[in-house]
């Protein structure tokens, strides 16, 4: 089994090498760490893991950096000697875990799955634990963590349709992966029952919830000044901002088009666009030109310009990361991306933290049980396609008593499901 798997994955890989390669390119800083993929570390990240007991965290991008961020700052008072060590895939994960974590904790990108990368990697970190965020799941990977009888734990978990035909598919070789974990959090009691006929032990599954509930606040030093960005840009505080956060393809046409519409009803509104992955944006700009939308990039937007006359503007296009927070506490209502054209959606959590309405499209498979929540609580609208969507956008910028009772039902389900970071620290603490 693991042969055959061996054989397949360096086919695979040698396939798709070129394809990746392309694609860090584009997102730029590929060349930086790029060794740490192959299982090979610097001699100063040596030095600071020797003679420390280690724990390895995974998060491949930034949505599962946002909840290793919170399980550090839990873990790092109740294990002071221990030395935290986070991986992660992408150069964006990487890029949030340089702004969030602080310097004493450890940060390398990910092994590829080839088996002489991960008995690098290994035989380097030695680490005491290893726990992956969200389903993370890497044959190699963990037939070594396994080998080496290390503790290792799946947290925050969330198993999707696509995800768990997969995983089943190939329960000849997953079923054994999935039975080896030390402990287990599922976001939900849908998740646990796939866990269980994954092959996780029913005795290691305990259900927490998401922590994406926990840890929403802003920390002041990665605060963004979005009321002075709003006014350089000749937007005033009589102006509805629509904030349509990590759109993807397909989305921004529709969002723009609609968008165009609405501007010939309501002369003071004022839309925030932010793409899933900033290398996008070029693309995105093309779309707002062909559109005839005035609009800024958020990279060309600084205190040193000059402030813009009011309403010479109807875009503001964020081709940077790990600022969406920040544009969602300024929202006077929120798109949630990923979620009309696209299939799986985003977390709707983090606007519903500053109790924002929120609207969303039919596609938000990756968070049913998040979204099954908001609605029963009348705390978001979802639509169907466009049309809806401009039926709920202009619901929204016309009934601000709508928008308050939404935005307060939202804020209230996040304060009612918090605390599955503070379990989920406790399950891992009761084993190492």
């Amino acid at each position: 089994m693991r042969f055959i798997y061996n054989i397949l994955f360096n086919l695979l890989f040698s396939i798709s090498a070129p394809y990746y390669y392309l694609r860090m390119r584009r997102r730029g800083g590929w060349r930086h760490g790029f060794g740490e993929r192959l299982g090979k570390y610097s001699n100063k990240f040596k030095q600071s893991i020797t003679n420390r007991d280690v724990i390895w965290l995974h998060a491949v991008s930034v949505g599962e950096v946002n909840i290793c961020v919170q399980l550090i700052k839990s873990l790092q008072p109740k294990i002071p000697n221990v030395k935290l060590v986070v991986s992660t895939t992408t150069s964006t994960g990487m890029s949030e875990l340089r702004k969030r974590t602080p310097p004493e904790v450890g940060k390398i990108y990910y092994p590829i799955d080839l088996r002489s990368c991960v008995r690098r990697a290994l035989a380097t970190m030695r680490p005491k634990a290893v726990i992956l965020v969200e389903a993370e799941i890497w044959p190699n990977f963990l037939w070594g963590i396994q080998a080496r009888k290390i503790p290792h734990f799946l947290v925050n978990t969330r198993i999707s349709k696509n995800s768990y035909k997969r995983y089943h598919r190939f329960g000849f070789i997953f079923r054994s992966l999935f039975g080896g974990f030390t402990g287990v959090g599922a976001q939900s009691h849908d998740d646990a029952k796939k866990l269980f006929e994954l092959g996780c032990d029913k005795k290691v599954v305990q259900v927490f919830g998401s922590c994406k509930f926990d840890g929403l606040e802003i920390k002041r030093e990665y605060r963004v000044d979005i009321s002075s960005l709003l006014r350089i840009l000749g937007v005033n505080d009589k102006t509805s901002i629509i904030v349509a956060g990590s759109t993807h393809h397909g989305e921004e046409e529709i969002l723009v088009r609609l968008f165009k519409r609405l501007q010939k009803k309501y002369l003071n509104i004022f839309l925030i666009l932010v793409p899933r992955h900033q290398e996008r944006g070029k693309e995105v700009g093309e779309i707002l030109t062909e559109q005839g939308v005035n609009f800024v990039f958020r990279n060309q937007v600084s205190d040193n310009i000059a402030p813009m006359p009011f309403g010479s503007l109807d875009c503001l296009l964020v081709n940077t990361t790990g600022e969406l927070k920040s544009f969602y506490e300024k929202a006077t209502l929120v798109f949630v991306g990923k979620s009309l054209t696209a299939r799986g959606g985003q977390s709707p959590v983090e606007p519903a933290a500053f109790a924002k309405p929120i609207i969303f499209g039919p596609h938000m498979g990756n968070f049913a049980e998040i979204t099954a929540k908001f609605l029963s609580n009348d705390a978001a609208i979802q639509v169907a396609d466009e049309t809806e969507l401009q039926e709920a956008f202009e619901l929204l910028i016309t009934d601000e008593s709508k928008r308050n009772a939404m935005g307060k039902a939202a804020q209230q389900v996040v304060q009612e499901n918090k605390g599955a970071t503070e379990q989920t620290i406790s399950m891992i603490l009761n084993v190492i």
